[in-house]
């Protein structure tokens, strides 16, 4: 949540407050909040505490008045105000709409309050409107472009320095214009005039499209384009072969930044644009190659659709005006001069949506057209060319502003409608930013159609929802349903192949299915999309994301096992029984986190994965493989190897914290179900130790692909703002040369996780289907009170793996084993770390022997 503290505060001094164009003055003053909803035509909700329930109630607007009758029996059909509003009944005679179309406010015992206007909006309107196309839509090479705006008086279509009159109809509330095929490639906006109660009167808003397909450089108009023109489609499109799609649970996948990808890279031509994902004999394309065959599946890009806070010409964007190579390893010196052009640079991860259909204009050639589409295009070829499919970051939770910045597109084009509201009518911002509301009926309907375009006409094969807990399950199933219908013969591409998961987080004030059914962890199982997983994240990395001290240690960072000096850790007895719950917690997620998965937990109880406590909540909640996504680290909070830095005991050798890296990682992906690495840490990748690097440009962000580069350790303290809290434990780190690993280490750890990632993809027990499957073929035989701290043995049909965190060698005894000839993995044997090779079993026992800090996989036959 720090992450989205700091944006919001990034966005806010991004964005400057538009002028409103032409205005007029409403006679009385505005009120400042909004406490009643009209709920649909028939229904007003009233604040229990505003008024008296017996004295007149009205609603006024320009034309007169409706009065309220208040309506015995409650809110049964709106039970989330039920407790706090009175019902009443409204009587409009069918002027609803006219009503609508200007100021509105509720009145009663000299007290007035603005008016929440969703719900009747979709009472009205939505049955129409959701079957509308809205945005450019073409017949026969013309267009006709089309905007939801059913409370404004009058929109009018600006095209290339003309006017030209939009015709307005009644049932859906949907304007449009058609014009001839000579307005293809012609800038527009919309003027639309409309009451907007943030100025507290009628304006006049020049906005882009909601649903533009292309824009102008920093998004300042739309451009009429058909996304279906060949003149944009890149040689080889409409043929592009993908590589063969693998069902969610098999999913690996590689989380990365476009700019992160290349901005470093010598061997790049296209460095910091799409184009990178073309250059085939970059360090980075090599790189994720060299990962596709190891059985990486899917590149996650971190957000590309058009966000609000970079400048999209190069010309415009600012660097840092120091040698920032020249300053010590642990000096502030290096994220001082990062934040003084942080807000004008070209770096933003990029959680600042802005037209959501519309590829990034900044990772282009030429921001200024459809050159961003054609290159996007390229570069989900190159990923494809490499062995990857793609998936997109999608962030429809929220917008980078509302109300009357220029940088707010929905709520200038109907206020106070696409924007969740709180009960005083200010607009949500748990998200960080200005919520969405996708449980109103156009909100959702956006969403759908937004991912089914990137779907169709980008060809990008699978979807990661940010802050998925913020919309309503139903919304994310209709965004599957629509994707299922998709299919090559018609569409050109396999909807059913496309991929979904995103962050189940349940929070905000729609925690708890305050407003609706979220798409929270537990409801979305057994919908077959999937929710990241932060119950293992935890117990393998160690403590929390929010924890004071960083040193909190976990299973693969040396708790009880190797413990540093941290007292946060606690006594050594505490340690251990910290450990041998965090062991139970990885078992819970090498099940893929199955609620109904029966095992023998470290205290010798028989349970369920939903019995095994995560902070109060069930630590199992999937209902089949593929529910729940694992990882150890993503963009979010620090790296692997920067948290690993801080937990490990400083002595600790470079050697061995790559083994340690190597064990976090292998517990994620040897799951059952799909898992996630944030790209480059196979490679040890480091952020210098910053926690939320959003806004930290490319000097402590960019990927160094060639080991002789570094890592990315040691590039001075990371930026104060989320970060100086811990530089009292990051400044010694910092500057020890020993943290920073060299070739020998990095490429040792990127190999032994590829044998361990072929091993997971090739064989065919980390691939099963079902909770009964998994429970027929896994086992944890030594689990229960006799456990190794600091070893998990898993038995998966044919397969041990030996996941041994500790330092020492362990020997682990399944006597039921005594006399089966299990050997190393012949993918392990023949692989690339020469320490795993050491492993054996002595079948008179039924003992494994594994070196420390290693995962070692034995195969029966």
């Amino acid at each position: 949540m720090r992450r989205l503290a700091t944006l919001a505060t990034t966005i806010a001094l991004a964005l400057p407050l538009a002028g409103t164009g032409t205005a007029s003055a409403d006679p009385t003053p505005a009120p400042t909040d909004a406490r009643v909803h009209w709920l649909d035509k028939n229904t007003v909700a009233w604040p229990k505490n505003l008024g008296t329930p017996t004295h007149p109630h009205r609603l006024v607007h320009d034309h007169g008045s409706f009065t309220l009758t208040h309506r015995p029996g409650g809110l049964t059909k709106y039970p989330r105000l039920a407790a706090t509003h009175d019902a009443f009944r409204v009587d409009a005679h069918g002027r609803e709409r006219t009503a609508l179309r200007g100021r509105l406010v509720a009145e009663t015992d000299g007290l007035t309050t603005g008016v929440q206007i969703p719900g009747v909006l979709d009472d009205l309107y939505a049955t129409a409107a959701t079957k509308a196309t809205l945005g450019p839509a073409f017949r026969d090479g013309r267009p006709t472009l089309s905007v939801w705006a059913p409370t404004a008086r009058h929109v009018a279509l600006e095209l290339d320095g003309r006017t030209v009159p939009m015709r307005r109809d009644a049932a859906s509330g949907v304007w449009s214009a058609t014009g001839n095929r000579d307005w293809a490639g012609k800038p527009y906006r919309y003027a639309v005039t409309v009451h907007a109660p943030a100025a507290g009167k009628t304006v006049t808003h020049h906005v882009t499209d909601p649903y533009s397909t292309a824009l102008t450089a920093d998004s300042t108009r739309s451009l009429v384009t058909d996304l279906a023109d060949p003149a944009l489609a890149p040689a080889g499109w409409q043929r592009l072969r993908k590589p063969k799609a693998v069902p969610l649970r098999d999913a690996q996948i590689q989380e990365l930044h476009v700019r992160d990808f290349s901005v470093a890279d010598r061997t790049a031509r296209h460095p910091g644009q799409y184009l990178a994902f073309t250059d085939r004999d970059s360090a980075g394309t090599r790189h994720l190659k060299r990962l596709a065959a190891a059985g990486t599946s899917y590149v996650h890009l971190l957000p590309v659709f058009d966000f609000a806070t970079v400048p999209e010409r190069r010309a415009d964007q600012a660097s840092p005006g120091c040698d920032l190579a020249a300053a010590p390893a642990d000096s502030e010196r290096q994220q001082e001069c990062v934040a003084k052009t942080a807000a004008r640079d070209a770096y933003n991860w990029g959680y600042d949506p802005l037209h959501y259909t519309v590829p990034e204009g900044s990772y282009a050639s030429d921001p200024d057209g459809p050159r961003r589409t054609v290159e996007f295009r390229r570069m989900v070829q190159g990923l494809a060319d490499a062995g990857l499919r793609t998936v997109m970051d999608v962030v429809y939770n929220h917008t980078a502003a509302s109300g009357l910045s220029e940088k707010s597109v929905l709520d200038r084009i109907v206020p106070g409608y696409y924007h969740r509201l709180l009960d005083d009518g200010s607009v949500a911002t748990s998200t960080c930013c200005a919520n969405t509301a996708p449980e109103n009926a156009m909100m959702g309907k956006l969403v759908v159609d937004s991912v089914v375009t990137w779907a169709k006409q980008y060809k990008v094969d699978g979807f990661r929802f940010d802050l998925m807990g913020h919309h309503p399950k139903a919304n994310i199933l209709a965004v599957r349903k629509a994707l299922d219908a998709l299919t090559v013969a018609k569409d050109g591409v396999d909807g059913k192949a496309v991929i979904l998961y995103g962050e189940g987080w349940n929070f905000g004030e729609v925690a708890n299915d305050a407003r609706f059914v979220q798409a929270t962890q537990k409801n979305m199982a057994g919908t077959g999309i999937a929710t990241f997983s932060d119950r293992s994240r935890d117990a393998i990395r160690g403590g929390g994301p929010f924890d004071d001290d960083p040193r909190v240690q976990g299973f693969a960072s040396g708790l009880f096992t190797d413990p540093n000096t941290s007292p946060a850790n606690g006594t050594p007895d505490e340690q251990r029984a910290r450990l041998l719950h965090a062991q139970d917690l990885i078992k819970v997620g090498l099940s893929g986190n199955l609620a109904d998965y029966r095992f023998t937990d470290t205290t010798g109880r028989q349970v369920r994965g939903a019995d095994v406590d995560y902070n109060g909540s069930p630590a199992g909640y999937a209902a089949a493989p593929g529910d729940a996504l694992s990882y150890a680290d993503a963009h979010d909070n620090e790296a692997l190897y920067d948290a690993l830095a801080y937990k490990l005991p400083p002595s600790t050798p470079a050697a061995e914290r790559a083994r340690a890296q190597v064990v976090a990682m292998a517990a994620a992906a040897l799951s059952q179900g799909p898992a996630l690495s944030q790209a480059g840490t196979d490679l040890l990748r480091s952020k210098s130790l910053d926690r939320n690097s959003y806004d930290s440009g490319d000097w402590f962000n960019a990927v160094h692909w060639e080991c002789a580069a570094g890592n990315g350790f040691g590039r001075g303290l990371p930026p104060a703002a989320d970060n100086a809290a811990k530089w009292p434990y990051a400044k010694a780190l910092l500057a020890d040369p020993a943290l920073r690993p060299g070739c020998s280490a990095t490429t040792a750890a990127s190999a032994a996780y590829r044998d361990l990632l072929r091993i997971r993809t090739t064989e065919k027990a980390f691939s099963r289907p079902t909770t009964e499957a998994v429970q027929r073929s896994l086992s944890f035989p030594l689990s229960g009170k006799d456990e190794t701290p600091g070893v998990i043995t898993m038995r998966l049909d044919d397969l041990v793996v030996v996941l041994n965190a500790s330092p020492q060698s362990q020997s682990q005894t399944v006597g039921a084993l005594a006399g089966d000839g299990y050997t190393l993995h012949p993918l392990q044997a023949g692989g690339s770390d020469a320490v795993v090779k050491s492993a054996s079993y002595a079948a008179a026992t039924g003992t494994f022997t594994v070196p420390g800090r290693t995962v070692a996989v034995f195969r029966r036959g």
